[in-house]
């Protein structure tokens, strides 16, 4: 009997593990659940903070893509209005070939700045004085300068629309010289966009020897008529001679800058060299030739009158604009793409024809509308991305089908 009390008044000890063991396990599931909830509140939270950031840099990303492709129209269509206009203005004409000589030396102050800011003083001079790579890029040095004056050339005889629409030509001259310096190949597509640009560009030439043609010259009152048409035939003569010098500029300034961005490229190919030091490196011999072009094309005018002659605020600004666009299109390479480049170059075509036709004497015909149309779809067509086709996969024949 007090066996049997005993055993129905005290607790079975397995019992009493098994309710200890449950009441502890429950604990421990929640403060598990409490722990879970905190780290995943954690987790979340730190999500949100990396969705935060990503969308903080992905904006931050878009204004300086943005920015940059502004600046490059703005570039692009203020740098070839101030040079129209400067060559254009009454009063004391200043010399071109100073004017790239001074535009030459700033670009390679920028450089220097830029490339010992990066490596250093004494290493960016240690990859820069390398007499193998500086006789290398004397070639598109000697180029550039060229190209440089010939644009003046070209800008002292052609309204600023003609301007912009003709050194489109680049891209033909570029792609020819891909071809054959660097076996580069291209689709139907580009070679068709090609076409549409000699095509543009033919047509915008009509415009300007339409242009020529009806081209009206005032003359005074007391002339005869037999002389007003003698004047009228030299002045539409003359006119047409200073736009065909233009054009002729323009196309070689064309080729001069494919040739020399496809040799620049290939030099850059397989190279670990900084493409600032490659900038200095170019710039140097870059003074140097702009500074024999001054004292052989306008060394005299230079003695008697000095290098600054017919400066003023109008031209140093043409000379800052020409000197940092090569920035803003590695800007523009570096943050954006190569359809935004070419949309920036295509709307500065449309936005130099509207300013010119407005601020300058400049009336766009329908050939002019037509050929800068075809230009600007050359343009949009061979930098658009291609449609790869797909290949048709041919599944492998398995036993069941042989069997059937």
């Amino acid at each position: 009997m007090e066996t049997s009390d005993h055993t129905a008044t005290s607790e079975d000890p397995f019992l009493a593990r098994k309710r200890s063991s449950g009441t502890t396990t429950k604990r421990s599931t929640a403060g598990h659940l409490r722990l879970d909830e905190e780290n995943g509140s954690q987790s979340n939270a730190s999500l949100r903070t990396k969705r935060k950031r990503k969308t903080a840099a992905s904006a931050t990303a878009n204004c300086i893509k943005y920015g940059a492709l502004f600046l490059l129209v703005a570039q692009m269509v203020g740098l070839v209005l101030l040079m129209r206009y400067t060559r254009t203005q009454e009063g004391q004409m200043y010399l071109a070939s100073t004017a790239v000589f001074f535009m030459e030396m700033l670009k390679l102050v920028i450089c220097v700045v830029i490339a010992v800011y990066q490596i250093g003083w004494k290493e960016s001079w240690r990859q820069t004085l390398v007499p193998v790579e500086l006789f290398k890029l004397c070639v598109p040095s000697f180029l550039y300068t060229i190209q440089n004056n010939l644009l003046y050339l070209a800008l002292s005889h052609l309204d600023a629309a003609t301007y912009q629409v003709c050194y489109q030509l680049k891209i033909l001259t570029t792609a020819i010289f891909s071809v054959v310096l660097l076996q580069r190949q291209f689709s139907a597509q580009k070679w068709l966009s090609l076409v549409l640009l000699m095509v543009g560009v033919i047509v915008v030439q009509f415009h300007s020897s339409s242009e020529s043609d009806n081209h009206h010259h005032h003359h005074p009152e007391d002339v005869l008529p037999q002389h007003k048409n003698v004047l009228d035939g030299a002045d539409a003569t003359t006119h047409a001679s200073e736009r065909f010098i233009g054009f002729v500029a323009v196309l070689c300034a064309a080729c001069t800058s494919g040739f020399s961005g496809v040799y620049f490229e290939k030099i850059l190919k397989g190279s670990t060299t900084s493409l600032w030091i490659r900038n200095v490196q170019m710039g140097l011999p870059s003074v140097l030739v702009a500074f024999a072009t001054v004292l052989l094309k306008d060394g005299a005018s230079v003695r008697t009158q000095g290098l600054l002659q017919g400066y003023n605020r109008t031209v140093w600004t043409v000379i800052w604009v020409q000197a940092l666009g090569g920035l803003i299109v590695a800007t523009v390479v570096k943050y954006a793409d190569n359809v935004l480049k070419v949309f920036a170059a295509s709307f500065s075509i449309v936005l130099s024809s509207v300013i010119s036709a407005v601020l300058f004497d400049f009336h766009p015909t329908a050939s002019f509308v037509v050929g800068a149309s075809l230009v600007i779809l050359a343009t949009i067509l061979y930098a658009a991305p291609e449609k790869k086709r797909r290949k048709k996969t041919i599944l492998p024949l398995t036993s069941s089908s042989l069997k059937r």
